[in-house]
């Protein structure tokens, strides 16, 4: 049992990978005692949410009104369907949509001023940079409030996501620089244990002893630093030997200018989110 109180109906339009994964967490989380609505296009799509506690799964090609039906009947209505479907979807369901409710946008790319100018000033809009470990309720989500979110708003917003992982609220200007950390990190991180699992296959290993070593080391790296209250910084230097095998690997990674690869690629990922953001 938890404290924390429980969450109003929920509705979440476009119940997609991020959709999905933030309505199983918040049914592992029971605070959904208002119930939560999810659609998909698909039937095949919408019987996967079927059989979830407190879940009603919609196909929207069975039930065409199955948005607004949600809309309707929700104090918080997630918005996840993509960038170039967001417009149509906010004016079919702007009119069904009860003064106080808060929509929150699941949407990259789309900027809180479009939401808030369809939806008009009796709804509370929020943006939302959730990132994939919130599959497995360890995730990052950025929030960030618009012109008419207040503080009672925000707080049931963080709420929601916190079923699923942490959340750092950010003003709206940060999202897209957050998005290139939090929500495309977990590609870096998986791209640097894919390559480390190429290097332990080059010395001999099996490729599954390779993949089992690689993995199993960065899941323990990351499993010490969360135990730990030591800076990275630290963890790393108890690591490295004065003149040992690790300082020489260490000294090779500086020498790649790591600083600098990574504050170009996050520098690109930021350049694309504002051509995403341009419509470009």
């Amino acid at each position: 049992m938890t404290d924390t109180p429980a969450l109003p109906p929920i509705a979440i339009l476009g119940a997609g990978s991020m959709g999905g994964a933030i309505l199983r967490g918040l049914v592992r989380s029971g605070l959904a005692a208002g119930g939560v609505t999810a659609t998909n296009r698909s039937a095949a799509k919408a019987a996967e949410l079927e059989g979830l506690t407190g879940v009603t799964s919609i196909a929207l090609e069975a039930q065409p009104t199955g948005n607004t039906d949600a809309a309707s009947a929700a104090d918080i209505v997630l918005i996840g369907v993509k960038p170039a479907m967001v417009p149509d979807l906010l004016r079919e369901i702007a009119p069904s949509l009860r003064a106080g409710t808060i929509v929150v946008s699941l949407v990259a790319g789309v900027p809180i001023a479009t939401f808030e100018s369809l939806l008009g000033d009796d709804v509370a809009v929020l943006r939302a940079m959730p990132n994939t470990p919130s599959l497995v309720g360890r995730g990052v989500t950025g929030l960030a409030a618009g012109t008419h979110a207040a503080a009672d708003a925000v707080a049931v917003v963080r709420r929601l996501f916190e079923t699923v992982g942490t959340v750092v609220e950010v003003p709206e200007g940060q999202i897209d620089a957050l998005s290139t950390i939090s929500g495309s990190g977990p590609a870096y991180f998986f791209l640097v244990v894919e390559e480390f699992t190429k290097a332990a296959i080059g010395k001999g290993f099996s490729d599954a002893d390779a993949r089992l070593m690689a993995e199993q080391t960065f899941i323990g790296a990351a499993a010490l630093l969360e135990a730990s209250d030591e800076e990275p910084a630290e963890l790393r230097r108890r690591v490295t030997s004065p003149k040992g095998t690790t300082e020489r690997a260490v000294a090779v990674l500086h020498d790649a200018r790591l600083d600098d690869v990574f504050a170009r690629a996050t520098d690109a990922a930021l350049a694309r989110a504002k051509e995403l953001a341009a419509g470009a």
